[in-house]
């Protein structure tokens, strides 16, 4: 496999940096920014992408009236159309599945054919005016090509949402009473109508609202709909010249500050992940080393009604029931795997609040996987790492770029309290150790768990397993010594059919 070369950790003071938030500049169309640290291929027949990771490949032949576990469960298959061999990402997020190098597979990767060019990777999505306001929330974000490409032209159609599909989720604070509520504001494909027209949502007076961006490509970029909305929303996808890559956000940093400031009032309670009733440890959450990757924290669990002429709508009962033969689209994350696969197979519960897109039918959101973690979560606490491919600037390690993501999911900045067990070297000996025990010790229970991609792993243990190893290659982990005891056993058709554990 070909190893991005990433020099050795050195700490750094985030005060030199002198980069900025990017603000994309509304009324023209930005060049989005590959990161240069590009990952590799994956395996056979699963076209992906490669940099900055690897998106998940979700089905567009979910039938709408299935519940959304089934829906996450079924919801990923193989496409080969973009001719590169590649692993699926997620439910989560996969990482590359095969190695590219010729050289060692002993890590259980199989030897990848060669890869060929693919097709656009990267989008546009556009943010409508007062983003963070119910009017705003209730317009719907466009999705379109880069550079001035159409959509039909560039791919970045919601139609083609298993490869280029974006996803936008917001997650909403009463700072009067620390009630908190999510909502799902829809994306549509430029020069489309919604096929029903989204929620209008009624919020708190002074309500402080948090928009996750999710993407299913390479880089999204945000452009503003009109002049002023990125400023009106405070809306950040990376650092200048440098994008963070799948995800973006708007208004993260004041909402987490409002969020905590509500907990020490005393208004805000968050339901921590408690116990699993079937190990009797902790319930696993988004900052555990039990199930983190190369990049964790990323992407959302939003979902949309897409019909069979290109349009979208909001996942809700009476959408579904206005159109009938809608399939449900998704955006693989590593929410999205801890709240409807890994939880589940503990018997744990994720923590929900009501979704004001959906009649107030209780709903997730990344933002209160974070909450949820920085309530419940005892050390080492997983942090975005500098070495995570989203936090870096063309392959190098860059504090100021991984503090602004860290920022935007309420996570703590870079210190010498954090780097104890969230630097590159750290955060890898972590992720290795506490993930390998956490497999090994529960491989009967998670063997007999579905799997979010079946194509990568047939279950939830070869799954995690497999993402495991790919996440360790693509962090460089074996740069800081930090050694690889996981080995996969991959069957005919490329699928990790089990795992064992050094």
């Amino acid at each position: 496999m070909t190893y991005r070369r990433v020099r050795s950790y050195q700490r750094r003071d985030a005060r030199q940096n002198r980069d900025l938030p990017v603000r994309s500049r509304p009324g023209r169309v930005p060049t989005p920014v590959i990161l240069a640290a590009a990952l590799v291929a994956g395996i056979a027949g699963i076209g992906t992408l490669s940099a900055p990771h690897i998106k998940a490949m979700l089905t567009a032949s979910t039938t709408a009236a299935g519940p959304r576990h089934a829906a996450m469960a079924e919801g990923f298959r193989t496409t080969g159309g973009l001719g590169r061999v590649r692993t699926a990402k997620k439910a989560e997020g996969m990482l590359d599945a095969c190695n590219t190098s010729g050289g060692d597979t002993s890590g259980g990767t199989a030897q990848c054919p060669s890869a060929t060019p693919t097709a656009n990777t990267n989008c546009e999505i556009m943010v409508p005016a007062h983003p963070l306001t119910a009017a705003g929330l209730a317009t719907p974000y466009r999705l379109t090509g880069p550079d001035g490409a159409s959509p039909a032209a560039s791919g970045c159609t919601m139609a083609n949402a298993a490869n280029l599909g974006a996803f936008v989720q917001a997650t909403i604070l009463d700072p009067a009473t620390g009630k908190l509520s999510v909502y799902e504001p829809l994306v549509i494909t430029k020069g489309t109508r919604p096929a029903v027209a989204p929620v209008v949502p009624t919020l708190p007076k002074g309500a402080v609202v948090t928009i996750d961006f999710g993407f299913n490509g390479d880089t999204l970029t945000q452009v503003g709909g009109t002049p002023r909305a990125l400023t009106q929303g405070h809306c950040v996808d990376g650092i200048r010249g440098s994008p963070f890559g799948q995800v973006s956000f708007c208004h993260g940093t004041h909402f987490f500050w409002a969020a905590h400031r509500a907990e020490r009032q005393g208004k805000l309670a968050v339901s921590g992940a408690g116990n699993s009733p079937k190990t009797g440890q902790a319930c696993p959450t988004t900052r555990s080393f039990t199930m983190v990757d190369q990049d964790q924290s990323d992407n959302v669990t939003t979902q949309y009604l897409l019909t069979s002429t290109g349009r979208t709508a909001q996942f809700n009962k009476a959408n579904v029931t206005a159109l009938p033969g809608a399939t449900v689209i998704s955006n693989g994350s590593d929410n999205a795997l801890l709240d409807d696969f890994l939880d589940p197979a503990l018997g744990c519960k994720p923590v929900t609040a009501p979704d004001l897109s959906q009649g107030g039918a209780p709903g997730t959101s990344q933002a209160l996987d974070e909450l949820s973690a920085a309530t419940s979560q005892a050390p080492p606490l997983a942090l975005v790492p500098e070495n995570d491919p989203m936090a870096m600037v063309n392959g190098a390690l860059n504090a100021t770029k991984t503090n602004h993501y860290r920022d935007m999911v309420g996570q703590p900045e870079i210190s010498a309290k954090t780097d104890a067990a969230d630097s590159p070297a750290n955060y890898c000996r972590n992720m290795m150790n506490i993930q390998t025990r956490f497999l090994s010790n529960h491989e009967a229970l998670l063997a007999a768990a579905p799997s979010p991609v079946p194509s990568v792993g047939n279950n939830l243990l070869s799954f995690m397993a497999n993402r495991l190893i790919m996440s360790y290659v693509n962090l460089s982990c074996q740069k800081f010594g930090v050694k690889n005891p996981v080995k996969v056993t991959f069957g005919s058709n490329g699928v990790a059919t089990s795992a064992t554990f050094g």
